[in-house]
């Protein structure tokens, strides 16, 4: 027999489905707010802890997400709008042909052409951003807005996910959960860390070659590292290569060399393990077929929704693998388990002491947020 709950989570999920297509053409926004929104709730808790209201505390999570998105934006900002034409000036400049000698041979390779098409999509794409402006301060307003409604009512939205979810399958929406929190928080935190840190030491490195766009420079391996497995090494590479093409073969090595290690690898040495415990299981290589697959299916908002994906697809996997492999002896081993300790210490040591310490700070603040809609 349908149960209440389940009638009503199946209206959840109609409703989910019909906003869907009402808010088609800003879901990138709801689901980066989403996502967001997901990872700042242990931010917002400790506000609770201490003792702000729950909206102060709802405003001031969000205060520090918009503050974070908007530094995130800035250096791209920065590239695409200040130092624009600064980059068109800089495709201006390449020669028109670059002759290559080889075998006593000599070959021209034309670059008029490629030239002349680069320009054109780079005022193309300055022509967009112009005119996207006032829609993307409208989205950046919404992201805003629905972030802090999502914190304000975190409680509320957690109790109807989990009313239409029968009691004895709550343990695998929690993996869930917790699987889609470190794959969000390895995305934000991690990545994001690693990409500033990037930014610093690429920064230093451009000044002491020599090149004049060193903050652009500095800014795209940032970004870059956004992209797994790939990394700033593209930007290496077409660096070495702009080097070689002009004759300067130690030039090229020392960049490609030597960025590729204080630039590629040196963040992650030394950002990375301090922030191991926001990372998750998931193979470079699947996390790099969510992050392709993601951005050519939903475009930019794959980046964070693909690996989500692939996230929530191996921990799923996990559990099916246990529930079927070693589900039946893992049950037995536990009744053993309870039994016994059961009957060695007392009824006072059957886990309920830990069950209370474990989720006493979060039922404090649940009531506490019940309190301040009162």
């Amino acid at each position: 027999m349908v149960s209440r709950g389940q009638v009503v989570g199946a209206v959840l999920i109609a409703a989910a489905a019909f906003s869907v297509l009402a808010l088609w053409n800003v879901l990138g926004t709801v689901l980066f707010a989403i996502t967001i929104a997901y990872v700042l709730t242990p931010l917002r808790k400790q506000f609770r802890a201490r003792g702000v209201p729950k909206q102060l505390a709802s405003v001031a999570t969000t205060a520090c997400a918009v503050l974070a998105v908007a530094l995130a934006l800035a250096p791209i900002a920065y590239l695409l709008v200040i130092r624009f034409g600064d980059v068109v000036t800089a495709i201006e400049t390449l020669p028109d042909s670059i002759p290559l000698e080889f075998a006593g041979f000599t070959y021209t390779v034309l670059l008029s052409d490629l030239t002349t098409f680069a320009i054109a999509q780079a005022q193309q794409l300055g022509t967009a951003l112009a005119a996207s402006l006032p829609v993307l301060l409208i989205k950046f307003a919404l992201f805003a807005l629905l972030l802090f409604a999502l914190l304000d009512n975190e409680q509320n939205i957690q109790q109807a996910l989990l009313g239409s979810v029968p009691p004895e399958y709550h343990d695998i929406v929690e993996s869930l959960a917790e699987s889609a929190r470190e794959t969000l928080s390895a995305i934000y935190i991690l990545q994001a860390a690693t990409a500033f840190g990037t930014f610093l030491i690429a920064l230093p490195i451009f000044v002491a070659f020599g090149y004049d766009a060193a903050i652009a420079l500095a800014t795209i391996a940032g970004i870059l590292q956004f992209v797994p497995i790939v990394g700033p090494t593209v930007l290496l590479v077409a660096l070495a290569g702009v080097e070689l093409l002009a004759g300067d073969t130690i030039g090229a090595v020392l960049i490609l060399v030597g960025g590729g290690v204080l630039i590629g690898w040196l963040p992650d040495l030394l950002i990375r393990p301090r922030l191991a415990a926001y990372t998750t299981d998931i193979p470079g290589s699947l996390y790099f077929i969510g992050f392709v697959g993601g951005l050519l299916t939903v475009g930019s908002i794959g980046v964070i929704v693909g690996p989500l994906a692939v996230g929530l697809l191996v921990e799923s996997a996990s559990i099916a693998a246990s529930e079927y492999n070693g589900g039946e002896q893992r049950q037995l081993s536990d009744v053993y388990d309870e039994t016994r300790q059961t009957s060695d210490q007392g009824p006072s040591a059957t886990g309920e002491d830990d069950l209370g310490d474990e989720g006493s700070e979060e039922r404090l603040d649940e009531s506490s947020d019940h309190e301040d809609d009162r």
